[in-house]
């Protein structure tokens, strides 16, 4: 049982359940019922499961990849948390990154063969690809690392907007044919689909900023060039803060058009929620001074964004 639980934190399973809810979400409360309404596709859900597979299963290679090569890092800013070459050898934890990794791009691979949609095996191989080059090399560098990640981030929402273009011809916007109501729900589809993506990308940037001020000590001690190393924890602290602010304002802004649209709940939601919460975040983060507050920093963004992928259910609520 011991092993289990440890396996399990290796590849951060709550981590993998938001990813799956992220994509099950997005497809269920926005393009569903703006595609095909009322109507539910046996074989497009039997292959969309298999895509939040693959998205899966990529992750857990990455999560576990990088705390493979992160064994002495962690010792330093994790020692408790460490589970590569203490309860799981480092033999079978590269074992098991290419064994998810490659059932990632095989998965990959027969959606794309059965849809011929085949930019999702080439983008999860991009994927397995990045992961590995982002453990290996570009964590250590300054601001590479990060935006790596939050791309991969905001990819968890755009790839299944393009899966989901198979089963319906022209949801990728040929704007210029159609009815117009077909051309307003492309779109509206293509700005909630970049709308959450872009929301995913900052708010996955601003996390990682936070955990490299969290994890310093560590990467200094192993050559890391990471923000706060290179620039500093005040220069940090004021990036991060800015794309705080640039969200929370952005966020504030649609906030208009839900008044305009009487989405009552949904900017009581949006505002105690996600709002409130990143004003709370900007806060405490010119406070923070340890690794401890900063740590609590990265869980608080951490909240923000699981509510803010609950908010799609708003979409199904008054859209339905």
């Amino acid at each position: 049982m011991k092993l289990v639980i440890s396996f399990l934190r290796l590849v951060r399973y709550p981590n993998l359940l938001f990813i799956a809810a992220t994509q099950f979400l997005f497809y269920f409360c926005i393009l569903s019922p703006a595609v095909h309404p009322d109507v539910f596709l046996p074989e497009e859900f039997s292959l969309l499961s298999l895509l939040v597979l693959s998205s899966v299963f990529i992750a857990a290679g990455g999560y576990i990849i990088n705390d493979y090569f992160d064994f002495k890092i962690d010792l330093v800013n994790k020692p408790g948390q460490v589970i590569v070459d203490k309860t799981i050898p480092r033999r079978w934890a590269i074992i098991w990154h290419w064994i998810f990794s490659a059932a990632g791009v095989l998965l990959g691979c027969y959606i794309s063969w059965v849809t011929k949609n085949w930019l999702i095996a080439f983008s999860n191989i991009v994927c397995v690809i990045l992961l590995w080059l982002y453990s290996t090399t570009f964590k250590k560098k300054l601001l590479s690392g990060n935006i790596i990640i939050s791309l991969l981030t905001a990819w968890v929402v755009l790839v299944v907007f393009f899966f989901t273009d198979h089963f319906s011809p022209g949801l990728l916007p040929n704007l210029t044919a159609g009815n117009n109501a077909n051309r307003e729900v492309h779109r509206r589809l293509i700005r909630i689909s970049f709308l959450y993506a872009g929301f995913a990308f900052i708010i996955s940037l601003i996390r990682e900023v936070v955990k490299d001020m969290e994890d310093m000590e560590g990467d200094a001690r192993y050559g890391c060039k990471t923000m706060p190393i290179v620039w500093g924890i005040p220069v940090s602290k004021v990036f991060t803060g800015v794309w705080l602010m640039v969200l929370t304002g952005a966020l504030a802004s649609i906030q208009f058009y839900a008044l305009y649209l009487k989405w009552w709940w949904s900017i009581v939601y949006c505002v105690l929620f996600i709002i409130a919460p990143l004003l709370i975040i900007t806060k405490r983060l010119y406070e923070a001074t340890t690794a401890e507050q900063f740590g609590k920093l990265s869980g608080a963004v951490k909240f923000v964004m699981l509510t803010g992928i609950l908010s799609m259910v708003f979409f199904k609520i008054y859209l339905a």
